[in-house]
Protein backbone atom coordinates (compact mmCIF):
# COMPACT_ATOMS: atom_id res chain seq x y z
CA UNK A 1 0.00 0.00 0.00
CA UNK A 2 2.94 2.46 0.57
CA UNK A 3 4.46 1.76 -2.55
CA UNK A 4 1.05 2.82 -4.43
CA UNK A 5 0.77 6.06 -2.04
CA UNK A 6 4.49 6.71 -3.33
CA UNK A 7 3.49 6.24 -6.99
CA UNK A 8 0.23 8.19 -6.26
CA UNK A 9 2.30 10.83 -4.93
CA UNK A 10 5.40 11.22 -7.35
CA UNK A 11 2.73 11.56 -9.98
CA UNK A 12 0.82 13.86 -8.92
CA UNK A 13 4.11 16.15 -8.12
CA UNK A 14 5.42 15.56 -11.70
CA UNK A 15 1.74 16.86 -13.12
CA UNK A 16 3.04 20.56 -13.64
CA UNK A 17 6.11 19.32 -15.20
CA UNK A 18 4.46 17.25 -17.34
CA UNK A 19 1.96 19.92 -18.66
CA UNK A 20 4.93 21.70 -19.95
CA UNK A 21 5.12 20.55 -23.93
CA UNK A 22 8.31 20.39 -25.53
CA UNK A 23 8.19 20.83 -29.86
CA UNK A 24 9.84 18.62 -32.22
CA UNK A 25 12.56 21.37 -32.32
CA UNK A 26 13.29 21.17 -27.90
CA UNK A 27 11.72 24.07 -27.29
CA UNK A 28 9.02 24.38 -25.02
CA UNK A 29 5.89 25.41 -26.14
CA UNK A 30 2.76 26.91 -24.20
CA UNK A 31 -1.11 27.33 -25.33
CA UNK A 32 -0.68 30.61 -25.73
CA UNK A 33 2.37 30.67 -28.54
CA UNK A 34 1.82 31.51 -32.09
CA UNK A 35 2.71 29.18 -35.22
CA UNK A 36 3.36 31.83 -37.53
CA UNK A 37 5.12 32.99 -40.86
CA UNK A 38 7.42 35.28 -38.55
CA UNK A 39 6.89 38.11 -40.58
CA UNK A 40 6.72 40.50 -37.87
CA UNK A 41 5.47 43.25 -39.79
CA UNK A 42 2.24 40.75 -39.91
CA UNK A 43 2.41 39.54 -36.88
CA UNK A 44 2.43 43.15 -35.39
CA UNK A 45 -0.82 43.14 -37.85
CA UNK A 46 -2.70 40.16 -35.94
CA UNK A 47 -1.82 41.46 -32.17
CA UNK A 48 -3.46 44.82 -32.65
CA UNK A 49 -6.00 43.65 -34.64
CA UNK A 50 -6.79 41.16 -31.57
CA UNK A 51 -6.02 44.12 -29.04
CA UNK A 52 -2.85 42.38 -27.88
CA UNK A 53 1.06 42.98 -27.53
CA UNK A 54 3.67 41.60 -29.75
CA UNK A 55 6.27 40.03 -27.51
CA UNK A 56 8.97 37.81 -29.60
CA UNK A 57 10.79 34.45 -26.95
CA UNK A 58 13.77 34.06 -28.14
CA UNK A 59 14.85 30.26 -26.43
CA UNK A 60 17.11 27.63 -27.16
CA UNK A 61 17.09 23.58 -27.26
CA UNK A 62 18.75 22.35 -23.59
CA UNK A 63 17.84 26.01 -22.40
CA UNK A 64 17.82 25.28 -18.47
CA UNK A 65 16.46 28.58 -17.80
CA UNK A 66 14.15 28.72 -20.71
CA UNK A 67 12.75 24.95 -18.90
CA UNK A 68 12.78 27.20 -15.14
CA UNK A 69 10.38 29.70 -16.74
CA UNK A 70 8.37 27.41 -17.99
CA UNK A 71 8.41 25.35 -15.53
CA UNK A 72 8.01 27.77 -12.85
CA UNK A 73 6.11 30.71 -13.81
CA UNK A 74 4.42 30.20 -17.39
CA UNK A 75 3.08 27.38 -15.41
CA UNK A 76 1.22 29.64 -13.34
CA UNK A 77 -1.89 29.70 -14.39
CA UNK A 78 -2.41 33.28 -12.94
CA UNK A 79 0.62 34.39 -15.26
CA UNK A 80 -0.57 31.98 -18.35
CA UNK A 81 -3.64 33.50 -18.39
CA UNK A 82 -2.53 36.91 -18.30
CA UNK A 83 -0.24 36.31 -21.09
CA UNK A 84 -2.86 34.80 -23.24
CA UNK A 85 -5.11 37.77 -22.63
CA UNK A 86 -2.85 40.38 -23.44
CA UNK A 87 -0.33 39.08 -25.65
CA UNK A 88 0.46 37.78 -28.65
CA UNK A 89 3.43 35.69 -28.69
CA UNK A 90 6.24 34.43 -30.94
CA UNK A 91 8.58 32.36 -30.21
CA UNK A 92 12.18 32.12 -31.72
CA UNK A 93 15.01 29.49 -31.98
CA UNK A 94 18.24 30.99 -31.11
CA UNK A 95 20.07 28.63 -33.46
CA UNK A 96 17.28 28.61 -35.55
CA UNK A 97 17.09 28.25 -39.17
CA UNK A 98 12.91 29.39 -39.98
CA UNK A 99 13.50 32.79 -42.26
CA UNK A 100 12.27 36.03 -40.42
CA UNK A 101 11.03 39.06 -41.76
CA UNK A 102 12.39 42.20 -39.69
CA UNK A 103 10.34 45.18 -39.52
CA UNK A 104 13.22 47.48 -41.43
CA UNK A 105 12.29 44.15 -43.99
CA UNK A 106 15.18 42.25 -43.96
CA UNK A 107 14.79 38.07 -44.01
CA UNK A 108 16.94 36.13 -41.73
CA UNK A 109 17.07 32.54 -39.97
CA UNK A 110 16.25 33.08 -36.57
CA UNK A 111 19.85 32.64 -35.48
CA UNK A 112 20.82 35.32 -38.05
CA UNK A 113 17.81 37.23 -36.85
CA UNK A 114 19.34 36.88 -33.32
CA UNK A 115 23.03 38.18 -34.30
CA UNK A 116 21.52 41.25 -35.70
CA UNK A 117 19.86 42.02 -32.60
CA UNK A 118 22.62 40.99 -30.42
CA UNK A 119 20.61 38.48 -28.40
CA UNK A 120 23.36 36.28 -26.16
CA UNK A 121 21.33 33.91 -24.39
CA UNK A 122 18.17 32.74 -23.67
CA UNK A 123 15.50 33.30 -22.53
CA UNK A 124 15.12 36.85 -24.30
CA UNK A 125 12.21 38.22 -24.13
CA UNK A 126 11.50 41.44 -26.76
CA UNK A 127 8.11 43.67 -26.06
CA UNK A 128 7.32 45.51 -29.29
CA UNK A 129 4.82 48.59 -29.19
CA UNK A 130 1.27 48.83 -31.07
CA UNK A 131 3.28 50.57 -34.37
CA UNK A 132 6.72 50.48 -35.38
CA UNK A 133 8.36 53.06 -37.82
CA UNK A 134 9.50 52.13 -41.33
CA UNK A 135 12.75 50.80 -41.56
CA UNK A 136 13.69 50.24 -37.92
CA UNK A 137 14.17 46.74 -36.47
CA UNK A 138 12.45 45.08 -33.94
CA UNK A 139 15.78 45.32 -31.49
CA UNK A 140 14.98 49.13 -31.78
CA UNK A 141 11.50 49.48 -31.97
CA UNK A 142 11.33 47.89 -28.74
CA UNK A 143 9.80 49.07 -25.36
CA UNK A 144 11.41 46.91 -22.66
CA UNK A 145 13.62 43.60 -23.20
CA UNK A 146 13.68 41.03 -20.49
CA UNK A 147 17.22 39.06 -20.97
CA UNK A 148 17.02 36.23 -18.80
CA UNK A 149 14.85 34.10 -16.42
CA UNK A 150 12.68 35.57 -13.56
CA UNK A 151 10.88 34.95 -10.74
CA UNK A 152 7.13 34.98 -11.06
CA UNK A 153 6.79 38.54 -9.11
CA UNK A 154 9.11 40.10 -11.75
CA UNK A 155 7.85 38.02 -14.93
CA UNK A 156 4.33 39.28 -14.10
CA UNK A 157 5.45 43.25 -13.31
CA UNK A 158 7.37 43.25 -16.82
CA UNK A 159 4.18 41.77 -18.66
CA UNK A 160 1.81 44.14 -16.89
CA UNK A 161 4.06 47.13 -16.87
CA UNK A 162 4.15 46.72 -20.75
CA UNK A 163 0.57 45.65 -20.79
CA UNK A 164 -0.09 49.21 -19.11
CA UNK A 165 2.26 51.34 -21.25
CA UNK A 166 4.05 52.55 -17.81
CA UNK A 167 7.23 52.77 -19.96
CA UNK A 168 5.12 55.84 -21.65
CA UNK A 169 4.35 57.35 -17.95
CA UNK A 170 8.07 57.23 -16.59
CA UNK A 171 8.09 60.95 -17.14
CA UNK A 172 4.92 62.21 -15.45
CA UNK A 173 5.69 59.45 -12.62
CA UNK A 174 9.16 59.07 -12.22
CA UNK A 175 8.53 55.58 -12.24
CA UNK A 176 10.43 53.27 -14.30
CA UNK A 177 10.31 49.65 -14.34
CA UNK A 178 12.40 49.30 -11.35
CA UNK A 179 10.42 51.66 -9.09
CA UNK A 180 7.78 49.78 -9.92
CA UNK A 181 8.67 46.53 -9.50
CA UNK A 182 9.71 47.36 -6.37
CA UNK A 183 5.93 48.65 -5.28
CA UNK A 184 4.57 46.13 -6.63
CA UNK A 185 6.72 43.86 -4.47
CA UNK A 186 5.64 46.10 -1.44
CA UNK A 187 2.05 45.52 -2.24
CA UNK A 188 2.55 42.01 -2.58
CA UNK A 189 3.36 41.15 1.25
CA UNK A 190 6.35 42.57 1.05
CA UNK A 191 7.59 40.22 -1.83
CA UNK A 192 6.38 36.85 -0.67
CA UNK A 193 5.57 36.36 -4.52
CA UNK A 194 8.48 36.82 -5.31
Amino acid sequence: MKTWIGVALAVIMALPVAAQEMGDDGLYKSPWMRDTFKDLREDLQEANAEGKRLVLFFEQRGCIYCRQMHEEVFSDPKISEYIENHYFVVQLNLHGDIEVTDFDGEVLSEKDMARKWRVLFTPNIVFLPEEVPEGVTAVEAAVAVMPGAFGKGTSIDMFTWVAEKRYDMEAETGEDFQRYHARRIQERSNGSFD
